[in-house]
C-alpha cells in the first residue's frame, strides 16, 4: 500500500458511509498478572451506541495514522509456518460469526505466548468491507463515478493500554457537599493504541493477501514479537535504518567527506528518483542505481564492483533495494542540520549547494550565499569583504 491507499481507507472511517460496512467488532480483555483472558465480546457493530462508534472509529483512525516506514510498515508473510496468521486471517475473513471468533481469539494467545504485558490489554477486531470508485475515464465519459466500485473485506486489530482511573473530589449538587468519589473501573486508552494492523493489503485496486499493514504504538519503535510471533510477518527495515545504510554504503565508495555541492547533487539526483515514479510503486535504488547516482552527482572513481561490495559490506544483501522516499531528506523543507560550535543552522537539501565550508586566513569558515541582506534582531548586517581584503594584502606582499 502507498500513501494515498492508506489516507482513503483512513478517511472512510466514519460513521454513516456508504463505502464502508463494519459488521462485526470482537473485543478481547487481557489480565496483565496472569497474561490470560479475562473477558471477550462480540457483537454487531450497529448495535453499538453511537459515541461507542465514533470513540472506536477515531482509535482505527490513530491506527493507521504516521508515515509509512516510521510508524506503519507493509510486511511480507513468512512462507512456510505452521498456524500461519496468514491463513487465519484469510480464514476469518470468509468464516460465519462464531468462526472468526475463534479465529481472532488464535491470534490473541499468539499474543500472549511468551509475552507479559505491563498494564491490563485490550484487543479490538472489527471486520467488515470497504469499497472504492473507479475513477472516470476520461471527462466525456458519462459513466458515474459510482455505478463501478472495487470492494474488499478487511479485518482491522487495535491494542491498547488500560489506565488506572483518577479518584477526583465531586460537589453533590442536591446533598450540597463535597464527596471524594473513588473509581474502580480501569480505562481503556483508544486514544493511543500500542499495536495494530490491516489484513490484507489494498494495492492497485486488489486485495494483497500476502502483505498485512502493521501499525507501531510510536515512530520507529517497532514490537517484533508482535511482527514476528503474532503476524508471522518477515523483519522490515525503517526510513531510519534505511538512510543509514545508505550513508554507510556512500561513505565506503566517496570517501568520510564530501563537499556541499557534489551532496546536494546525490540528493537532487535521488529527488528526480521519487518524483519521476510518484505515481508508481515506492522507488527503490540496488547498487547499480547507487553507482548511477554517484556518477551523476561528481563522486570521481565510482566503480560498480565497488558499490556492490559496499552494499555487501554494510548490509550484507548485494541485492537489497534501498526505498528513495527514506533515504532523502524531506527536498522543500528545511530537514538538514549543520551543527557546528558556534550555531546549528537548518537548510532545505535543493539549498545545500548554497552553504560552503571556506578556509579564510588559515579558520574554517561556513559560508552561506544569500540573494538580500541577512537581518537579525531586526538590525541588517553589513557585507564584509573577507576575500577582497585577503587579495589586496597578498597583493600588497608581492
Amino acid at each position: 500500500m502507498n500513501k494515498k491507499d492508506i489516507a482513503h481507507f483512513r478517511r472512510q472511517l466514519k460513521l454513516n458511509n456508504d463505502l464502508l460496512t463494519i459488521r462485526e467488532i470482537f473485543n478481547v480483555y487481557i489480565m496483565k498478572e496472569s497474561s490470560e483472558i479475562y473477558h471477550q465480546q462480540s457483537m454487531p457493530f450497529d448495535l453499538l451506541e453511537e459515541e461507542q462508534k465514533e470513540l472506536f472509529m477515531e482509535n482505527f483512525k490513530k491506527v493507521l495514522s504516521g508515515q509509512l516506514d516510521q510508524k506503519l510498515f507493509e510486511l511480507k508473510f513468512q512462507r512456510d509456518v505452521e498456524d500461519s496468521s496468514q491463513l487465519i486471517l484469510h480464514k476469518g475473513l470468509l468464516s460465519d460469526k462464531e468462526e472468526w471468533k475463534e479465529h481472532m481469539l488464535e491470534l490473541v494467545e499468539k499474543m500472549l505466548k511468551d509475552k507479559q504485558y505491563e498494564m491490563d490489554m485490550v484487543v479490538t477486531f472489527i471486520r467488515g468491507e470497504y469499497q472504492r470508485s473507479m475513477k472516470r475515464q476520461s471527462e466525456e465519459s458519462d459513466e458515474h463515478e459510482r455505478d463501478t466500485v472495487y470492494a474488499h473485506s478487511f479485518i482491522l486489530c487495535s491494542m491498547n493500554k488500560t489506565q488506572d482511573p483518577k479518584n477526583e473530589l465531586l460537589f453533590d449538587y442536591v446533598e450540597k457537599e463535597f464527596k471524594y468519589n473513588v473509581v474502580v473501573d480501569p480505562v481503556i486508552n483508544l486514544k493511543a493504541p500500542t499495536s495494530g494492523f490491516l489484513f490484507p493489503c489494498f494495492t492497485d485496486n486488489a486485495s494483497d493477501v500476502n502483505h498485512v499493514l502493521y501499525s507501531a504504538g510510536k515512530a520507529y519503535e517497532l514490537d517484533y514479537h508482535f511482527i514476528e510471533e503474532v503476524l508471522n510477518a518477515e523483519d522490515t527495515m525503517t526510513a531510519a535504518e534505511d538512510k543509514i545504510v545508505f550513508e554507510e554504503i556512500v561513505k565506503k565508495v566517496a570517501g568520510e567527506q564530501m563537499n556541499t555541492e557534489t551532496l546536494s547533487n546525490v540528493y537532487e539526483k535521488i529527488h528526480q528518483v521519487v518524483e519521476e515514479n510518484e505515481e508508481e510503486e515506492v522507488p527503490t535504488l540496488d547498487y547499480k542505481d547507487v553507482e548511477n547516482v554517484l556518477k551523476v552527482s561528481g563522486v570521481e572513481k565510482v566503480e560498480r564492483e565497488q558499490v556492490e561490495a559496499a552494499f555487501e559490506t554494510v548490509i550484507d544483501d548485494k541485492t537489497y533495494e534501498l526505498k528513495a522516499s527514506n533515504i532523502l531528506p524531506k527536498y522543500t523543507s528545511k530537514s538538514i542540520n549543520i551543527k557546528t560550535k558556534v550555531a546549528d543552522i537548518k537548510v532545505s537539501p535543493q539549498d545545500l549547494k548554497y552553504v560552503r565550508q571556506v578556509n579564510v586566513d588559515g579558520k574554517l569558515c561556513l559560508m552561506i550565499e544569500v540573494e538580500e541582506n541577512t537581518v537579525i534582531e531586526g538590525f541588517e548586517m553589513i557585507p564584509e569583504a573577507l576575500f577582497e581584503r585577503d587579495r589586496e594584502t597578498e597583493e600588497a606582499v608581492k
